[in-house]
């Protein structure tokens, strides 16, 4: 059997159209020693793509993060796959807020060297020694605790469109800078009660054990993260305290939490929370553009990007070769600058 995927996007997008069954979005990790992490990346690539599961999975020797669709008639076989894993009985599967199904068009697993890249190398740190979890009622009463600090974890492009209210940004591009930028940020505040969120509880799983490691007291985190917050909060009525878009990493980019849009055109300025990828495949920047730029410039991020995007295509192809775009993401620590 073939372990990976060969069709087109074009390809692939038609025969997601032609599905019947609706699809569920889940994501899920789990921190656990994985002797051979290739035998169980082939093994669940089997078992995922005769479930018709859609995704990106990373497998590492230090566990498993996952983001993917299933259709629904199959999310208990899905459920009933991984709890036969010892290590993964009874894990939590968060399901998506905004649960379209339209997340993923094909089924992607790799192998890395960590699930999360964290920078840390020091081999008396213990993920497993995590700050206490909070549920969402929890964390509703000690957020309203003047003494207490909530520090978001994601990437500062994740903060821009939606964060809790009163929470803190850490300005950073990726999570291996963000873990000592937040540390020397909350530097003095060591015996203050600290609550780190992030999408689904995966980085804070991480980040709360390295702050515990490194003197902080009282340090909590958000179980399940925002997803698993806002599923329980419209599921027990509770006030909503997160406000604006949860971004997602799939083809989504982004699921409705509350009505407030907090940010703005990165083109024009209007007030607009929809992420996008530039148009123009030599760019692919990541950026916030409103209806009305996006018709201005066919989705690119700048004019720069609009000409290159109106040549032929094998002109486009030869531009483009040799080009390290990096991480192209709109924000702080990229020295870029878009279209007024």
């Amino acid at each position: 059997m073939r372990l990976y995927n060969l069709l087109s996007k074009e390809e692939l997008a038609i025969r997601l159209a032609q599905e019947t069954d609706p699809r569920i979005t889940v994501s899920f990790y789990s921190y656990h020693a994985i002797e051979n992490p290739q035998t169980f990346r082939d093994e669940m690539y089997e078992a995922f793509n005769e479930l018709h599961v859609l995704g990106r999975i990373f497998v590492a020797s230090e566990g498993i993060n996952a983001q993917c669709s299933v259709p629904e008639p199959n999310f208990e076989k899905l459920r009933a796959y991984l709890y036969q894993f010892e290590p993964m009985n009874g894990l939590r599967l968060n399901t998506a807020a905004d649960n379209s199904g339209t997340s993923f068009l094909k089924l992607k697993i790799k192998v890395r060297n960590k699930i999360v890249a964290d920078g840390i190398d020091d081999p008396n740190f213990d993920v497993h020694n995590n700050g206490k979890y909070l549920k969402a009622e929890e964390f509703n009463e000690l957020s309203e605790n003047p003494e207490t600090v909530i520090i978001d974890m994601r990437n500062h492009y994740e903060y821009e469109v939606g964060h809790f209210k009163n929470a803190i940004e850490i300005p950073s591009d990726t999570f291996r800078e963000q873990l000592p930028m937040a540390l020397d940020m909350l530097k003095g505040k060591e015996d203050k009660p600290v609550i780190m969120y992030c999408t689904g509880g995966i980085r804070c799983e991480k980040a709360s054990a390295y702050f515990r490691y490194k003197g902080f007291k009282e340090v909590y985190h958000v179980e399940g993260g925002i997803i698993h917050y806002v599923n329980n909060v419209r599921q027990k009525g509770l006030e909503n305290k997160f406000i604006g878009k949860n971004f997602v990493f799939d083809d989504r980019l982004g699921e409705r939490i509350s009505e407030d849009v907090i940010a703005n055109c990165h083109q024009c300025g209007n007030p607009c929370d929809t992420h996008t990828n530039c148009k123009n495949d030599g760019c692919h920047l990541l950026f916030i553009q409103c209806e009305a730029c996006a018709e201005k410039y066919k989705g690119c991020c700048s004019e720069e990007c609009l000409n290159v995007f109106e040549l032929p295509l094998e002109i486009q192809k030869e531009l483009r070769k040799g080009i390290d775009k990096g991480q192209m993401v709109h924000g702080k620590s990229l020295k870029r600058k878009l279209v007024n």
